[in-house]
This record gives structure tokens, C-alpha cells and sequence, in this order.
């Protein structure tokens, strides 16, 4: 692609397509967002960056870290540790626990659980805990051996795991929304129940917002959507909306106290990134946190919600068209099992026939077309990518 504008691609050829998928899953904004790439450049020529990792940092990453923490719902007192992306968050945030534990003198606690089909990034934890066997096959097992997995929805498997091993477990870290495992909502009072369980087990709760941070359900966090108040919260993605790489996590009271309220003598946590609090970064998430608010972003994804889902029913029993799943603006149409298992080259086939009705889009696990757009969407243009969608199952049918 050569330029973009909104939710409209121009590509090389000079043809404009719908994105369907905000690229991935991060520009929520939209495209061509002029007070994102001032504020960016401004930044750059002030000062465009410094290295946080000891007793400096800069203004505008102080800045950023206070926004957050106020727009957090662990609480007004959250730690906010600042990276470069989705991935090196999971990684943070499985450090943090392992050490948290380690400093209340519990070393033997370092099991991380992940359930089936979720994705948590590509760096070696996020590859460890991924519940998509392809995503980890060829690379000669995990790269971290203490994790366990657990059925996406399978709250008695959680539970046995947990009673059984719960001596042994940091942390549990799921998805409120499984993404690139095929948008799978939540089934009702999982959430609740996990939350509830690893109070009961003595396991934290980290949260895996990097695809759902910053509006992508309709609440500006969904851990608020399904009511749960997690020890972490990892993000990315919709807090620059991909204009610069940026990523962290929020860290609640729980386990902020050992490190910082009430330090335990040599609970240091050594680590960071190079590009921890970036400046440049920062202030393009500060103009990208000021757009979601002043044009009511968050909201307005709340209410096209219903629409959303209406739109993409209209699919419901074409041919090849299987489940249909949609949250808040996020959707995925899967092919349908006997059809896929017949010709397992569907899913690639319909993205290229999408391209050609004038849709960019992807495949996710389970073998469904991504939806995810930026929330600038109308009403029309979700419209008229189901229509894209629908053209491009009838065409792949027909051959």
C-alpha cells in the first residue's frame, strides 16, 4: 500500500480498498491523522528520546505514564511500565510475575497458564503460551518449559489445574476477547469465575489487552465490559494506534506493594528495553488518547455495536459461511468445517477474492475472515464489507 486515509486503502496500483482489519488490529484511529504525525515530529526535534532504565527519563514519558495510570482500572496508583509492542509486554508482565513471587519467597511459583487458542505475541514467552499449535510448531519446543494450558472455556479444567498445582502457579493470562484464535468472546461469567478462582488459588490474573485495550469492545478496557479487576493489564496496539510501536503493562496494587509500596529489601526488577518510554512514541500516543476522547471513539463503538452484529448475520447460511462471531467492532466468519476439510486452500482463496470486491482483510485461526476496523467506520462501510465478504464466499462457492 502507498497511502491511506480513514479506513481507506490506496494501493500501489493506485486502486483504494476497505481495511478491514485496521492492519493489525491497531490503527483505531484511522488512517491520515495529521495531529498524531505533528505531535510525533514536534517531539523529535525537542528531544527524541532518552533512555528510562536508570534515574532519567523525559517529560513527555512522565506525561504518557500519569495518563495511563489515570485511565486505568486497576486503580489511580498504577504502576505503568512502558515497551516497545504487544510482545515484550507478555514477556514484562511473565517476568514480573515469576519475580513477584520470588521476592514473597516463593520461588517455586512459576508456572504460567494459557488456554487453548490464545495468542500472547512472538518473543519466547509469548511463543511459549500460545494455544495455536502452528504458531509454536518447528522451533523445537517451547522456549519456556513452566507453562500449562488449559481449554478456552474449560472453567473446571482451570479449576483442577489450580487445585492441583496451585503451589506451583504465578500466574494465569488470558485474552477477554481470544483474538487471532478466532475472536472468540467470553461464554457468560467466565471471566467472573476465572477471577474468583485465582483469588481462591493464590494465582494472579494478568490480563492480555493488546488487541482489546483502548476501545476495541465498546469500554475503553474489556476487562470493565466483563467486570473483573486483574493484577496486570499487558496493552499495545490502540494506544498509538500503530503510529509509532508502543506497548506496557498496568500494574495493580497487589503487586506493586512488594516492589514499591512497601518494599521488600532487594525486590528490584531488572528489567527494560532499550526503548522503554520512548519520546516520539509517547507523544503519539498522548495525541491518539486525545482523539479516542475528543471524537468519543470509545463510545461510538458501543453504539454501532448492534449494527455490527446485524450486518454480519446477513451471512449466516450462504454457502461455505460457518460460525459467525462478533464483539464489539470485531467479527470473524468462519468457513464452513465440511467444505474446509474438503478443500483446506478456502480460507486463502476467499482473502484474495475479498482484495478483488474491493475488501483487504485476513485468515485467523479456526479458518474465519478478520474483522476489526478502525472505529471511524460508518455504518456504510461496515455495510459494504459484509457485502465484499459475502461476494467473496459466493465467488470461491462457484469455482
Amino acid at each position: 500500500f502507498e497511502s491511506a486515509d480513514g479506513i481507506v486503502l490506496t494501493d500501489r496500483d493506485g486502486r483504494q480498498v476497505l481495511d478491514a482489519t485496521a492492519a493489525l488490529w491497531y490503527c483505531n484511529v484511522g488512517y491520515g491523522r495529521r495531529e498524531i504525525a505533528t505531535a510525533v515530529a514536534e517531539q523529535l526535534v525537542k528531544l527524541a528520546s532518552y533512555s528510562s532504565f536508570g534515574a532519567y527519563t523525559t517529560g513527555r514519558t512522565l506525561e504518557l505514564a500519569d495518563r495511563l495510570a489515570a485511565l486505568s482500572p486497576l486503580g489511580p496508583d498504577t504502576v505503568v511500565f512502558l515497551g516497545s509492542g504487544g510482545s515484550d509486554a507478555i514477556d514484562t508482565a511473565a517476568k514480573l510475575a515469576r519475580r513477584y513471587w520470588d521476592v514473597l519467597g516463593r520461588p517455586e511459583k512459576r508456572v504460567i497458564v494459557s488456554r487453548e487458542h490464545a495468542y500472547h505475541g512472538m518473543h519466547a514467552w509469548g511463543t511459549s503460551l500460545v494455544g495455536i499449535p502452528g504458531m509454536k510448531a518447528g522451533y523445537g519446543g517451547p522456549f519456556i518449559d513452566e507453562v500449562a494450558m488449559v481449554g478456552a472455556m474449560d472453567l473446571e479444567g482451570l479449576e483442577a489445574l489450580l487445585a492441583s498445582r496451585g503451589s506451583e502457579i504465578a500466574a494465569f493470562i488470558g485474552e477477554p476477547v481470544i483474538g487471532a484464535g478466532g475472536v472468540i468472546p467470553p461464554i457468560d461469567g467466565y471471566w467472573t469465575a476465572v477471577s474468583d478462582l485465582c483469588r481462591r488459588y493464590d494465582v494472579l490474573l494478568v490480563a492480555d489487552e493488546v488487541i482489546t485495550g483502548f476501545g476495541r469492545t465498546g469500554e475503553l478496557w474489556a476487562t470493565t465490559r466483563y467486570g473483573i479487576t486483574p493484577d496486570m493489564i499487558t496493552f499495545a496496539k490502540g494506544v498509538s494506534s500503530g503510529y509509532v510501536p508502543l506497548g506496557g503493562v498496568l500494574v495493580g496494587e497487589r503487586v506493586r506493594r512488594p516492589f514499591w509500596d512497601d518494599p521488600v529489601p532487594g525486590a528490584v526488577l531488572r528489567h527494560g528495553y532499550t526503548y522503554s518510554g520512548h519520546a516520539g512514541a509517547a507523544a503519539a500516543a498522548l495525541a491518539n488518547l486525545d482523539i479516542l476522547e475528543s471524537e468519543g471513539l470509545v463510545a461510538r463503538v458501543k453504539a454501532m455495536e448492534p449494527g455490527v452484529a446485524t450486518a454480519f448475520a446477513r451471512l449466516a447460511g450462504r454457502p461455505l459461511v460457518g460460525a459467525i462471531r462478533t464483539v464489539g467492532m470485531t467479527a470473524a466468519v468462519a468457513v464452513e468445517p465440511d467444505a474446509l476439510a474438503a478443500d483446506p486452500g478456502i480460507p486463502d482463496r476467499l482473502v484474495a477474492a475479498a482484495y478483488r470486491h474491493g475488501i483487504a482483510t485476513r485468515v485467523l485461526r479456526g479458518h474465519a475472515l478478520q474483522f476489526s476496523p478502525a472505529f471511524v467506520i460508518t455504518q456504510a462501510q461496515v455495510d459494504a464489507i459484509v457485502d465484499g465478504f459475502a461476494a467473496a464466499f459466493e465467488e470461491v462457492a462457484a469455482r
